[in-house]
This record gives C-alpha cells, structure tokens and sequence, in this order.
C-alpha cells in the first residue's frame, strides 16, 4: 500500500488540551488572601502568540484550504464560524463572559480568516487574555463567598447547563449565577455528611487550584485550543496537535513510549504514582510503587535535579521520559511520608514501555445449554493500533491490533476450545484504516472491505489483505455509541458478508478518512525549538460494500442492547460540522443469508432470557433512573429537599438491588453501604452477548457445518 494510504487513519479526534483541563486539575497552597492579592495586584502576564505558533497558523491554514475534503475557501462565512467556535471553547457553560465581551468581540467576527492565514494571532490573544481576566474575577468572588455560610432553607434552583442561556448582561447577573453554583458546590458536599466549615476548607481548596491552574496556562495551551476550533469548523475530526500532544498521540497509536513505566497523576501539588506498568523499568527496579510522590527529576547520573512540586503534569512527564537506554534520578516521598521527611532517591534506565493495559485481551466464559457446556472466547479490542515506526524500520514482531487478534485466536482455539467468538469493539473509537481492513481480513472470505472516496471522487476499493481466516466459526461484534471509524468498518463487512452478529448500540457514525501531516516538513525553515507538532485532515470518507457511508447513520446492529450512552448526546449526528451521509455504487461480494435468518430466532430467546434474567433487570433499571435524571436542567439548591431526592434515590436502587440479589438466592442487604465495595459490577450486557453467542453455537449442527464451508476460502489475490 503507497506511503500516504498507511498513514491514513480512522480515529475519534484526541481532544485538544482544552482550557477547562488546566484549569481545573491539582491543587495549591497558599491561603485565599494571598491568593486574591494576587488578583487584585493585576501581577498576572497577558500571553501573546509567538513567532513559531505564526508559522504553525500559516502552514494549517494552507493544508486545510488545500487538502480537505470539503474543498472549501478560508474566508468570512469560516471566521465567523471560527470566533463562535473558539468562544465555546473557552466558555461553553457562559459563566464568565459578559455580554459587553461578547459584543466587543464582533469586531473580529470577520476578520479571523485573514488572521490565520497571515498568521496574526493577536485576535486570538485578546480574546484570551480578557477570558483569564474573568476568570480571576469570578474565582476571588468565588472565595470571597466562603466567608459566610448559605442560607441552605431558601427554595431556589441552579441552572447547571447554560449552553443556551443568555450572556449575563451585567457584573450583578454573573455574581448571582456563580452565587447559586457555589451554593450548589457547598450544597452537594453537605449531601455527603460535610459540615459548613469541611465544606468551606475543600471548596477553599478547590478554588485555590482553579487559581493556580490559571496562571499556569501557556501560550501553546491557547494556541493549540484556538487551532482546534478552526480545524474543526470544516469537520469534526480535523484536529491540530502541538508537539507534545502530537507525542502522545504516536504513543496512543502504537500502544509503546520510551520512559519508565509509571502512570502518574497530580495530587496536592505533587506528581504522584498512580500504578507501575508490569515490565517496565520502574517495575524491574522494584523501589518506585503507588501513590509514591516526586518531588525532584535528574537527567543522568550527574544531571542537577529540578524541584518540580507544584509543575504541571504534563512537564514532569516531559523530564521523566528520554530514549531508551538513557538514565533519569527521581528523588520519592514515599507513600504515607509527611512533607518534610526524608526522601529516597533512585535512578532508573530508560527502555521501551508497553501500554498493555490498552492492547487486545481475551477471556473465555462457559454458557450452559441443556446438557451441554459452551465456550465462549471473548476478545476485547480498545482500540485499532500499529506500531508505524517500527514496522517502516523493518521490525518483524512489530506490534498491531490484527496480530494480536491472531495469536489470541489461536491461543483461544488450541488451549479452550472455543465454540463461539465475540469481538467486544465497545468504547474503540477506531485507529489505523490498515487495521481495519487486516482485522476484517481474519473473519470474512476474500473480497473487497471498504471503499474510500476521496477529493475529487476517486473510488479505490480495499481487499482483504490477509491470506487465511483465523476464526470461520460462530462471531458476535459486540458494539456501543463509542464504536467508531474503524470499528465500524470492521462491524459493516461482518454483518454485510453475512459472517456473524453485530450486537448491541448504533454505533457512532464517524465515516471519514483522516491523513497525518507533520507540519515539520511542510515548513520552508526548521524551528530550532520543539517544533511545528501535526495535523490530521478530513481527506476522504469510506463506504461499506453496499455503498452505503457509516457517517451519521454509523453500523445498526442486528440485535439492540440498552445502553446510558444517549444517542441524542453522542455521534456524529450530534456534531454541527460533521459531514453529511450520502451512498455511492456498490462493489461485487458474496454475502451469506442463512445466518440473517437465524437472527429473529436469536431475537426472540434474547428477550425471553432478559425479561428474567435478573442482572439485565437491574440494569434496564439503571437506566431508566439515570435517564429521569439526565432529563433535568436544573437542581434545587434547597438542603431539605436535595436530601430528600438523595435519599429516594438510594432507596430505589437498594430496591433493585436487593431485587437481584434474591433472585439470584443472595441474602438482600440492610443499606447499600453493606455492599461489597470491591466487587465488579455485573456487566449484563457482555453476559447476555454470551449467551447470544451460545444460542448461535447450538443452532443445526449441519447449518453451522455448511456455514464454515463457505467462509473458509483464501483471501482473493
């Protein structure tokens, strides 16, 4: 396959590092007054653009205009759009601009596609720097609330979503809306057994961070975000990432990084260790476990150590990581030490870190069918992942989704014997268009997969690439609203060839064809600093054999499940820009249609086994609970009655729970607070996909039989 074809890739947008994820991650020290000084000494820095992010604005704005699919001009209708979008971004719940703000800001409406294409950044900058204003405005009144406790007897409600509310119009109005969402923050921590002081403490806290937080925004942070809202005006997965996002979106792909092996986390000012990843440095080492804080980083053996309390997450991960090979000291306040104590130092050599908990795994579970015990393997598959740079190197074992898959297969087939398969896809929101299309490949007979569309409408159709099937026995493809792009490639050609059952929820409706652009060598000079980052474009979309696009309308499965993803929040459909669904010819496959006849017999024992099954009761339950409460707008911020709607709540599920708990000979408990907090929660839907995949299993043995017959022949040359 040519260069540009692999380097195509079918993935759910990474979200850019949006400003409410600064703003609202760790913790400060230092007290309220100080902090609100600070405010109102106005020490604060305006950020300005930089001559780099000036080029970055110049080269996305020529890609774009040049290689998207939609072949639209940057110009006035797209500013326009671009100034709504970044205004979103910044401020999607309307709490901290004024309407006066907004009405100044019309002077840029039109001139924003100037802007990007000659890299004048100040618009962008402004907009900003009045936000952060804002911003500090409202988080000292914030504080300035904390003084005197609420009177929590008034009957008054809080509007929690204002997407669509109107602009406060003056200092006044936007003083009552943070009054109410304070009140609510205090309010929701006395549901909780809080007393108005240990309240006032952690939301003093809380906001202390926010503050924090603030400050330590960059200008890469805001360009980056005001990149996005112009990418994404042409299509919702047209995406810039700077070169640090960029690093974690190579890493995302091919599942690998060169570090220590530590998932890290911000507590309290400190760089904390979540977990250590089995086989990575820091495991081999043995000296670095969880909740250990850093409060130090060395490079080398000599290198001067940096103090990085209090740094943002995202540096320290930064100093942490180098090649492999490389040594890196960290100086540990071991779990459990007060600050002050004495810390450990060790020096751990940098290697190759294998993200397994995000690769392919099995399972197998045993359905019970009159006399007779099923096995049924079960093949989790997070996302569609190729190590790129490893196999451009010419490394055999270079890691992917596909080769994982076969070598579970196998170990499924010769070590348990599986009667039945199902390929759990839910929450993958695609990757690699290559894997896809190979992952097709080890279920479906020869033939072509997908057909991809791009600017111009060039049709190219692609094949099976793989040589033999892994698996010709009985497939579900368990899905949900977060199956996306890739996954619904792999889930149209299994229910298109007729191969096996697609399970659960409308998938998501992402068919659109992304390529990678490293801006890097788009550039006529190279930036001596980090870098220009990349930038994925919308340059295609895909179709199923049938010529029908997943874009919108996404995969339907044969057999429903209920889910909590509502597909009114969530899908392509939900996305303003998104592009629209249309259907092109369709391409010669052969399709088998004895197994869709068996779905109304799967149907029918599914709901018959669910209106019993005890587990599923609960979950439907569940969701009938969360549905009511999803439907609110708005919540009283009246003690009394929260407590009251608090405790109705948990009486109901108790209810269902002890429902559950009988029917399954369990004894019913007193409260849900004697429930077994460790225990899993069931997850009804996956147990009810085996016993769909048992039902396929167990239907005529000479159907089955005449069924692997068909689809065990060669991909076609």
């Amino acid at each position: 396959m040519p260069e540009r074809q692999r380097r195509w890739t079918l993935a759910l947008s990474l979200p850019a590092l949006l400003l409410a994820c600064a703003l609202l991650a760790g913790t400060a020290q230092a007290p309220v007054a100080q902090a609100v000084a600070t405010i109102s000494a106005g020490t604060a820095q305006d950020l300005a653009p930089t001559e780099r992010q000036r080029r970055v604005s110049k080269l996305v704005s020529s890609v774009i205009e040049r290689a998207h699919y939609r072949q639209s001009p940057i110009n006035d209708p797209v500013s326009s759009l671009v100034l709504d979008r970044y205004i979103e971004q910044l401020d999607g719940s309307r709490s901290y601009f004024l309407a006066s703000d907004i009405a100044e800001f019309e002077r840029f409406r039109y001139q924003l596609d100037d802007a990007v294409m000659a890299g004048r950044l100040e618009p962008v900058f402004t907009i900003f720097n009045r936000f952060q204003q804002r911003n500090r405005e409202r988080i000292a009144y914030a504080m300035r609330l904390l003084k005197q406790e609420p009177d929590f007897s008034v009957d008054e409600s809080f509007e929690f979503d204002r997407s669509k509310a109107p602009w406060a119009k003056t200092p006044e109005e936007i003083d009552e809306i943070w009054r109410q969402r304070v009140k609510n923050d205090a309010l929701s921590l006395l549901l909780t057994d809080k007393t108005w002081t240990e309240a006032g403490d952690i939301l003093q806290k809380r906001y202390e961070r926010v503050l924090k937080r603030t400050e330590q925004v960059t200008s890469d942070d805001i360009f980056e975000i005001f990149m996005n809202a112009f990418a994404h005006v042409f299509d919702p997965h047209s995406s810039y990432f700077s070169p640090r996002n960029s690093e974690e979106y190579r890493i995302q792909m091919s599942l690998s990084y060169e570090g220590i092996g530590a998932s890290l986390q911000l507590i309290d000012d400190y760089v904390t260790v979540l977990n250590v990843l089995p086989g990575g440095p820091a495991a081999i080492n043995g000296t670095l476990g969880a909740n250990d804080r850093i409060i130090a980083v060395g490079e080398g053996r000599s290198g001067k150590f940096v103090d990085v309390v209090g740094w943002r997450l995202d540096d320290v991960v930064q100093l942490i990581r180098g090649k492999i090979g490389t040594s890196v000291r960290l100086q540990i306040l071991p779990a459990g030490a007060a600050p002050g104590s004495r810390e450990k130092t060790l020096e751990l050599i940098r290697n190759k870190v294998t993200l397994e908990a995000q690769a392919a795994k099995k399972e197998v579970r045993k359905v019970t069918r009159d006399d007779r015990e099923f096995s049924v393997g079960i093949i989790n598959v997070p996302s569609f992942y190729q190590d790129f740079e490893a196999k451009s190197s010419g490394v055999e074992d270079y890691r992917s989704t596909t080769r994982d898959v076969r070598r579970l297969i196998d170990e499924l087939k010769q070590q348990d014997h599986i009667d039945a398969l199902v390929m759990d896809l839910r929450g993958n929101g695609g990757g690699h268009l290559t894997e896809a299309t190979a992952l097709s490949g080890l279920f479906v007979p020869g033939g072509p997969i997908v057909q991809l569309r791009e600017t111009g409408g060039r049709v190219e159709v692609l094949d099976d690439p793989e040589p033999t099937i892994a698996w010709d026995g009985p497939l579900i493809v368990l899905v949900d609203r977060f199956s996306a792009s890739a996954s619904e490639i792999f889930a149209a050609a299994v229910q298109d060839y007729g191969r096996g059952i697609v399970v659960g929820q409308q998938t998501y409706g992402k068919g659109s064809v992304q390529n990678l652009y490293p801006l890097d060598r788009y550039a006529l000079s190279p930036d001596p600093g980090p870098g220009f980052g990349q930038l994925t474009v919308t340059i295609g979309k895909y179709y199923r054999v049938t010529g029908e696009s997943t874009q919108h309308r996404g995969v339907q499965p044969d057999i429903t499940m209920p889910s909590a993803i509502s597909t009114d929040d969530v899908g392509e459909s939900t996305r303003d820009s998104a592009l629209p669904w249309d259907r092109i010819r369709p391409v010669d496959f052969s399709h088998e249609t004895r197994l869709s006849q068996a779905i109304a017999q799967l149907e029918n024992a599914h709901a018959q086994r669910i209106a019993s099954d005890p587990d599923f009761r609960m979950l439907l339950g569940e969701l009938d609970s969360f549905g009511r409460i999803r439907s609110q707008k708005t919540v009283s911020l009246n003690l009394k009655t929260r407590t009251i709607e608090r405790e109705q709540l948990e009486k109901d599920r108790l209810t269902r729970e002890n429902r559950r708990r009988v029917a399954l000979g369990l004894a019913p408990l007193a409260s849900l607070a004697d429930a077994d907090k460790n225990a899993e929660p069931p997850d009804a839907v996956l147990a009810e996909t085996t016993q769909i995949a048992a039902d396929l299993s167990s239907l005529n043995t000479l159907y089955l039989s005449r069924l692997k017959s068909e689809v065990r022949s060669p991909a076609r040359p």
